[in-house]
């Protein structure tokens, strides 16, 4: 049986690439495709390397491990080393699963012209089944985990935000509310409400303590001064809530939201803060409250 090297090549590279881009699409990373290409073909070279069996030491489990991080890193680029570790293991989870799939397959076929050779299967028709085997775990795998992380728990309901408002910075717990829908309507920008008492060391009180009278016209209690300054820059905010079918908040644009999590931390910049005139919670747990497409 002929094996052609490019024709086996480019065979892994999709393989890997499909694999790298399904793990990515589960993580909900930003998906690069050039370094989807890249790392795929990294992976694609070195099963070159390892049926040819120019170099033993491409065989060692060790290299094997170290090359899998690499084309992690490589696809990913993970921020930390708990990031890094995260992204391996479902890497190695979905090339198992792709695996099983190409040899659920391979078994039931029972191809004659299968050739193994250093742990790769090669072959004309194989080959093509192992592809179509990509394509069911594909098929399986994303559906499965999307249902899989809908469930969120309790712990996953929570994060750290850091607001940078008026050039100070202020950090606090949110709560991810998924009825939380608001947005500012001219701009359509998405809302973080958040406890006015929160905000006493980026905004005057004088504006805090009397939310109620700004959002319905009345400036006395601010000096004139303050007026210029911070009137063009707030925003009327409508929503709808149990018990308050009509009501407005009172908004303003920060320099930044920086949402922080285990894995890692992500500013945003299109984000209007909301102020609540009171507590989310009488023990305090969490200060904000943010929609869960910001995460």
């Amino acid at each position: 049986m002929t094996i052609y090297i490019d024709v086996v090549l480019m065979e892994n590279l999709i393989m890997n690439y499909i694999i790298l881009l399904t793990t990515g699409l589960i993580l909900k990373q930003k998906i690069k495709h050039i370094k989807l290409i890249f790392a795929s073909l990294l992976g694609a070279i070195y099963s070159i390397v390892a049926y040819t069996g120019v170099l033993e030491v491409y065989s060692s489990v060790v290299l094997k491990i170290i090359l899998s991080i690499i084309i992690v890193y490589i696809a990913f680029n993970p921020q930390n080393v708990k990031k890094l570790w995260k992204d391996l293991l479902l890497f190695y989870l979905t090339s198992f699963v792709f695996g099983g799939a190409a040899f659920a397959l391979i078994y039931i076929v029972k191809p004659q012209d299968i050739l193994m050779k250093n742990g790769l299967f090669l072959g004309t028709y194989p080959l093509k089944t192992v592809m179509l085997g990509a394509i069911i775990a594909f098929a399986i795998m994303i559906p499965a985990f999307t249902m899989v992380k809908s469930k969120i728990s309790k712990k996953d309901m929570f994060c750290e935000i850091e607001i940078k408002l008026n050039h100070k910075t202020i950090q606090t717990k949110a709560m991810m509310d998924t009825g939380n829908m608001l947005k500012e309507p001219i701009t359509n920008t998405p809302v973080v409400v958040v406890e006015h008492t929160l905000l006493y060391e980026c905004m005057p009180k004088e504006i805090l303590n009397h939310l109620e009278n700004i959002i319905g016209g009345d400036f006395e209690n601010i000096p004139e001064k303050m007026r210029e300054d911070y009137i063009s820059k707030l925003k009327l905010i409508p929503f709808s809530s149990l018990g308050k079918q009509n009501g407005m908040l009172l908004g303003i644009k920060p320099e930044y939201l920086k949402v922080i999590t285990e894995e890692q931390e992500e500013i945003k910049k299109n984000i209007i803060i909301g102020i609540y005139n009171k507590s989310f919670t009488k023990k305090g747990e969490y200060r904000a409250l943010m929609g869960i497409e910001l995460m």
